[in-house]
C-alpha cells in the first residue's frame, strides 16, 4: 500500500482497512471519539429562505474562480462533526472552496419556522446550490453528501435528472441509506442501538423546544415517549412535513428508486459492514448502478458507517473517505476544464 501522507500522496491509493480497527462498529465510532484534527478555517453566513426561515453555511474562502464544492451533512450532524471537518480541510487542502450547508435546527439555533429537516428535503439543496452557482459563476462546482446529506443528494439529483447548474460537474455520497425503511429496522438491531439512542435523545430534544413554540406539533407525554427512529418519524417527521406516516415518508424519501434518473457523474462509497444499513440494499444499488453509466460504485467490505480508516498504526491514520471524494472530483473538474480548453481552441 502507498505511503499515505495526503500532502505529498502523487497517485492513487487502494483502500486498504487499517487492521487495529476490525469491524464495522469501531470503523463507525472512531472519528467521533479520537480522531483530532484542525478546525477548518469557515466562516458562518445566515441565508434567508423563500419561506421566511433560515438555513446556515459555514464557508471555506478560495482563490477567485476555484472549484468549490457543496457539502451535506447527516443525521443530526453539526459544522463540528469529524466526516464535515474532514471533507471541509480536504477541499482547503486542494486548494477548493467550500460551503457546508447546516440543516434546518441543526445550526447555532433552532430554525424559525415549523418544519425541521428529513431524510427527503431537497429543497434546501436547490436554493443553496442555485445561489452558490450564481455567486461564482467561473468556478467549477461539486456536491457531497454524507449519510442522510448522501440520500438527500442522490434524490435531489433523480429529481433535476439534467436540470442542474451548468458549472456542476460530479456528486460524491458516502454511506447513504438507500432504503429508509430497512436501514431504520436495521439500526434497532443489536448495537446499532446504540447510534438509534445518540439521534433519538438529540430528536427528542429539538422536538419538545419544537413543540414548545408549537404547542400542536404532537402531546409532550409522546414526544418525551419516542424510544425508536421509527417511532420519531410516526409522530413527528411524516405528519409534519407532508407524509401519512413513518412508512409512507420511507417509501417517498428514500433515494434508491431515484437513482436511475441521475445524470451527473457521481461516486456512491460504501462498505458492506456498514452498521446501519443491511448489505443486500446494496446488491439493489449495484443493479441499478449496471444500467446508469453515470453512477460510479465503491462498495468496500469493511470500512463502517463513514469510517473508511486506513493507515499501517493507529498514531498515523489515513482517512480514505474524504480523499476518495477529493481525488473523484478532481479528476471530473480536470475533465471538465479539458473539454472546456478544447471547445475554446476549436472555435478559435
Amino acid at each position: 500500500m502507498p505511503v499515505l501522507d495526503p500532502q505529498s500522496m502523487q497517485r492513487e491509493v487502494i483502500y486498504s482497512p487499517a487492521w487495529w480497527i476490525p469491524g464495522g462498529h469501531l470503523q463507525t465510532l472512531w472519528g467521533k471519539f479520537f480522531r483530532r484534527q484542525a478546525p477548518a478555517p469557515t466562516v458562518l453566513e445566515r441565508w434567508d429562505t423563500p419561506d421566511n426561515d433560515f438555513v446556515e453555511l459555514h464557508r471555506l474562502r478560495a482563490d477567485p474562480g476555484a472549484p468549490r464544492v457543496l457539502l451535506l451533512h447527516g443525521l443530526e450532524g453539526t459544522v463540528r462533526s469529524h466526516y464535515a471537518q474532514g471533507l471541509l480541510n480536504e477541499a482547503a487542502r486542494r486548494g477548493w472552496g467550500a460551503d457546508l450547508l447546516i440543516f434546518r435546527s441543526c445550526g447555532s439555533e433552532m430554525n424559525r419556522a415549523r418544519r425541521f429537516y428529513h431524510s427527503g428535503e431537497t429543497t434546501d439543496t436547490a436554493f443553496v446550490l442555485e445561489r452558490i452557482s450564481q455567486e461564482f459563476p467561473a468556478s467549477l462546482l461539486g456536491v457531497a453528501g454524507v449519510s442522510l446529506g448522501g440520500n438527500v443528494l442522490l434524490k435531489f439529483l433523480g429529481e433535476r435528472g439534467n436540470d442542474l447548474p451548468p458549472q456542476l460537474k460530479a456528486a460524491a455520497a458516502i454511506s447513504v441509506p438507500f432504503d429508509l425503511g430497512r436501514s431504520s429496522k436495521r439500526i434497532n438491531r443489536g448495537l446499532s442501538r446504540l447510534y438509534q439512542r445518540f439521534f433519538i435523545n438529540s430528536l427528542r430534544r429539538k422536538a419538545q423546544e419544537k413543540a414548545a413554540r408549537f404547542p400542536d406539533l404532537a402531546p409532550a407525554a409522546r414526544i418525551a415517549g419516542l424510544r425508536t427512529l421509527e417511532d420519531f418519524d410516526n409522530l413527528i417527521t411524516g405528519p409534519l412535513h407532508g407524509f401519512r406516516d413513518a412508512q409512507d415518508y420511507y417509501e417517498r424519501s428514500s433515494s434508491l428508486p431515484w437513482l436511475k434518473r441521475i445524470r451527473l457523474q457521481t461516486l456512491l462509497l460504501s462498505a458492506i459492514d456498514d452498521p446501519m444499513l443491511p448489505p443486500e440494499v446494496l446488491d439493489e444499488v449495484r443493479e441499478v448502478a449496471r444500467q446508469n453509466p453515470a453512477l460510479s460504485l465503491e462498495f468496500v467490505d469493511h470500512g463502517g458507517h463513514a469510517g473508511f480508516i486506513a493507515g499501517s498504526a493507529p498514531w498515523r491514520p489515513f482517512y480514505y473517505g474524504e480523499y476518495r471524494v477529493g481525488e473523484f472530483l478532481a479528476a471530473q473538474f480536470a475533465r471538465a476544464s479539458a473539454s472546456q480548453t478544447s471547445v475554446k481552441q476549436g472555435s478559435g
